[in-house]
């Protein structure tokens, strides 16, 4: 039984960091799917002006958006609640004092003059993050009752309802983890944003890494996803990898469905022996759930000798609970994806620096770094993520106050979108030195390594660099 949470990626890893827990069955609520209702915006039409100074060749409307003072800016921030489910025995990582390290982030900014003179103010909703429902509350209360202008935090829901009530319903900002392409694709252009890479786009460059590398050479290569996400397997995956020339097997797509996972693990069986009689040689695997240890533990045992992709990255921390757990051979051993900078270029990054600096700053403790082990309770499977939290933070806090601020006075939907579409290069102090928005481009990380899980690495085994870091914008 397993039930699968969304967080963000790790350790300025790509996309992304999820979790994984079991047993908790009493937590699960219905979705909601009429939750958000049809808001809309109240903000009042304005007339357009000259071009801003922020260099941009837009005209400006020189109205206030939603939730915007002439003093302050109100943002909604989502959390996940793992005050409720901590205890849960197989969950294995663990997020605490969220609020209180993205108040420190929040204070920074405004002891900095806030975003043009106006001070930030926050307003905090934890959910559990199974189904719709909670996510859906949370974005009709942000807009109907807090009257923010953006939503910022863990805000994650992989059907999509939840981003698109933000967005597109009641027509505000979203800056979070965890958005794909379809995501982006339905929303208003502009209003979502991610400081990470879409699965999609992280797969075309996985692709075309490895048809570099000569990987597919004579081997055939079967996709395992989830039917939730299928859209990414059948309209990314598959496609890309036909373009690379890539001799396909089957495609399975397991129907995961809260805690229990009978069905979907016995759907797999069926797979495997399809890929056996067919020879594969290569299992594409895609999306957090169907990477989750039951599902490559059963690949592994049928088929040992057989090479294993990913479109994330959450497989480091699958592979480091094995570690920890003294599972040998560790399941996801050699398993490729196409990620961001290691944990040792970030530590050792400018980036990385700024978010420890302000942490330091503003709690006066020392921000634990990437490879930082602190474990729950004494217990070495469970481990605290407090640098998660802390890089959540800075990186989105510090993304929306950079946007914010080139909008200039007049900060509303309009002239934030402008700015967007015409920003160019952006610092994302999450991930590496590689990062750009642009009209149609909304997902703002550039940085891609090929990358291979190594359990040999210290602490609890990591990301091995197959290629140099590389700039790939699209």
């Amino acid at each position: 039984m397993a039930t699968h949470f969304g967080q963000r990626r790790r350790f300025g890893q790509r996309r992304n960091l999820r979790l994984t827990a079991a047993g908790v069955g009493a937590l699960v609520v219905a979705m909601v799917l009429s939750a958000c209702g049809s808001g809309t915006s109240t903000a009042k039409p304005g007339s357009t002006t000259t071009p801003s100074a922020s260099s941009t060749t837009f005209k400006v409307v020189r109205t206030l958006g939603n939730g915007v003072t002439k003093d302050s800016i109100k943002i909604g921030v989502g959390l996940i609640d793992y005050d409720t489910i901590k205890d849960v025995p197989d969950l294995a990582s663990i997020r605490l004092h969220q609020q209180e390290i993205y108040d420190a982030f929040f204070k920074d900014i405004n002891e900095h003059g806030g975003v043009g003179g106006r001070k930030l103010v926050p307003v905090y909703k934890k959910y559990i993050p199974v189904g719709s429902t909670a996510t859906l509350t949370a974005c009709t209360a942000f807009a109907d009752d807090d009257n923010v202008f953006a939503v910022t935090g863990t805000f994650y829901d992989p059907s999509g309802e939840s981003q698109l009530c933000v967005t597109k319903q009641k027509q505000r900002v979203l800056l979070t983890f965890d958005v794909d392409k379809s995501m982006l694709d339905q929303a208003p252009p502009g209003l979502l944003i991610t400081p990470a890479s879409t699965p999609e786009r992280s797969v075309k460059v996985l692709v075309e890494l490895l048809k570099k590398n000569h990987t597919f050479d004579g081997k055939k290569v079967a996709v395992l996803g989830q039917v939730k996400s299928a859209a990414i397997v059948n309209k990314s995956i598959v496609p890309d990898l036909k373009a690379a020339g890539v001799d396909l097997g089957s495609t399975g797509l397991l129907n995961i469905q809260g805690q229990d996972t009978s069905q979907p693990e016995m759907q797999l069986d069926s797979f495997i022996e399809k890929w056996k009689q067919e020879g594969v040689k290569i299992v594409f695997f895609s999306s957090y759930e169907a990477t989750s240890l039951r599902f490559v533990q059963k690949v592994r045992k049928a088929m040992p000798d057989v090479q294993l992709l990913a479109d994330n990255t959450q497989i480091l921390g699958y592979a480091q609970g094995a570690k920890r757990a003294g599972l040998t051979p560790n399941p996801y051993e050699g398993i490729q994806a196409a990620s961001g900078p290691l944990h040792s270029e970030y530590e050792k990054s400018d980036n990385w620096k700024y978010c420890k600096d302000i942490y330091k700053r503003q709690t006066g403790q020392t921000a634990p770094g990437p490879d930082t082990v602190i474990p729950y309770k004494g217990d070495p499977k469970k481990t605290i993520d407090t640098y998660g939290v802390i890089n959540d933070a800075c990186q989105l806090l510090t993304m929306f106050d950079d946007i914010a601020t080139k909008v200039g006075p007049w900060l509303n939907n309009q002239n934030w979108v402008n700015t967007v579409n015409n920003f160019g290069h952006i610092e994302n102090r999450g991930t590496g030195p590689y990062s750009s928005l642009g009209t149609g481009k909304y997902d703002a990380d550039d940085n891609f390594h090929l990358v291979q899980i190594d359990s040999s690495l210290p602490p609890d085994g990591n990301f091995k660099a197959l290629t140099e870091l590389q700039d790939v914008p699209k």
